[in-house]
């Protein structure tokens, strides 16, 4: 069964975790991408997730697709996105993939959150802490996706 989401709600890595734990599985591998309070020298204080999300849950699904051509005894896979701000040390996204053998997770796991960055339609912006009573922001793109106008040009040698 799969478990997508995107939702503006604080994630539960335990709630997450429960969602894809199955009785015939003994491995569950689990990331969550966190705020971090620093990028290129600047001191990060939240991020902010926007998202068109008929598609970004469209891609979701297509990932775990995918994921069960490729490694067809995984079990459960769980997809949770954070939408709108996200403090330091929040998760933005945890990605939780359950199967009977460790291999099997360990190897689905990074495959799903390059896919995820690369195709779905998730878009991030930092706000970093003010100086001189003035707080800075700027949208960011994630080098991995195909849609974006950067990726074409590096590709295309445009």
């Amino acid at each position: 069964m799969d478990f997508l989401k995107l939702t503006f709600d604080k994630l539960d890595p335990t709630e997450i975790s429960e969602l894809v734990t199955h009785e015939s599985c003994g491995a569950l591998a689990m990331f969550a991408g966190t705020t971090r309070d620093n990028f290129e020298g600047k001191e990060v204080v939240s991020l902010e997730y926007k998202a068109y999300n008929e598609m970004a849950k469209k891609e979701m699904a297509s990932i775990c697709y995918e994921i069960r051509q490729r490694w067809p005894d995984v079990k459960h896979i769980a997809m949770h996105h954070r939408l709108g701000l996200v403090p330091v040390k929040e998760a933005s996204v945890i990605i939780a993939i359950s199967s009977p053998h460790r291999k099997t997770s360990l190897e689905a796991l990074p495959f799903a959150l390059d896919e995820l960055k690369k195709s779905v339609p998730v878009w991030k912006k930092e706000f970093y802490k003010e100086k001189d009573g003035e707080g800075s922001s700027q949208w960011k793109e994630n080098p991995e996706c195909t849609w974006s106008k950067r990726h074409q040009l590096d590709n295309h040698n445009i």
